[in-house]
């Protein structure tokens, strides 16, 4: 059997539980808490030297790491319900839009969680001293200046501006593309579709999906996926009351910042 080191929460788990519902696999789950370090133990490391999830092994025990990989290995290795379109020029556009969340999204999607909301669980029960020792479990030195300076300022982190913008250009590109086809590729319901939904709940759930109000395209998309049955499997099913608690009270806070952002003030 398929095995999944993940988190409740993770955007890039979350993606890997879409897909693994989708293709109606049976996996056994091993659930890592993000907050109590357990990813980056010396342990967990030997399996992902990232110190991060999803990690999935494969029936025959191979490791296999990064979201976008895992998903594109299920797709490849359980093939009776494809998940990448026929079209090779569709394939294309599908492969673009993954390697876009690779090269920045991603990254953005952390900046925003934690100058919004997660930097009050990194700091929560902590000395200065632990908080000090957890950041330098971070195995990237790039990650951990960035998470260091988005705990401690916030919103108004130097981080924070440019990934909000980005969002606003990427969710841009998402309504003309969905202008055009009633899927992010086209015609066709893909692992880009997949691998995007986690990062419009992440909005939904920081009470940021006002930034919708005038992508109807992207709106409606969203409305699709959230009514999927491997959306509930992979997304609804795991969902961490004691995050989205938290994350509804500090996306409240922080929505004038993010609207003064974006009008330029």
């Amino acid at each position: 059997m398929l095995k999944l080191y993940h988190n409740d929460m993770s955007s890039c788990a979350q993606k890997v539980r879409i897909t693994l519902a989708e293709k109606g696999l049976p996996w056994e789950g091993f659930h890592l808490s993000l907050r109590k370090g357990e990813a980056r133990t010396e342990e967990y490391k030997k399996l992902n030297p990232n110190g991060v999830v999803p990690t999935l092994i494969t029936e025959n025990g191979t490791v296999i790491i990064e979201s976008t990989v895992i998903l594109e290995y299920l797709d490849d290795a359980y093939p009776d319900i494809p998940l990448k379109p026929d079209d090779p020029i569709a394939r294309a556009r599908m492969r673009l839009w993954t390697k876009k969340l690779d090269e920045g999204i991603h990254v953005n999607l952390a900046t925003v969680s934690n100058a919004v909301a997660f930097r009050y669980q990194h700091i929560e029960g902590r000395s200065q001293e632990e908080l000090q020792a957890y950041f330098n479990g971070i195995p990237d030195p790039e990650r951990r200046a960035r998470t260091i300076d988005l705990v401690s300022h916030g919103t108004n982190s130097k981080y924070f501006g440019p990934a909000i913008h980005c969002f606003d250009t990427l969710f841009d590109e998402m309504d003309a593309a969905l202008e055009q086809g009633t899927w992010l590729t086209g015609s066709q319901y893909s692992l880009a579709d997949i691998a995007y939904m986690p990062y419009l709940t992440r909005f939904d759930h920081l009470g940021l999906l006002g930034v919708l109000n005038h992508r109807p395209h992207l709106r409606h998309w969203y409305r699709r996926v959230t009514d999927l049955p491997s959306y509930a499997a992979g997304i609804g099913d795991w969902l961490n009351d004691t995050y989205l608690s938290l994350m509804a009270e500090k996306g409240a806070e922080a929505a004038p910042s993010v609207k003064a952002i974006l009008e330029g003030k």
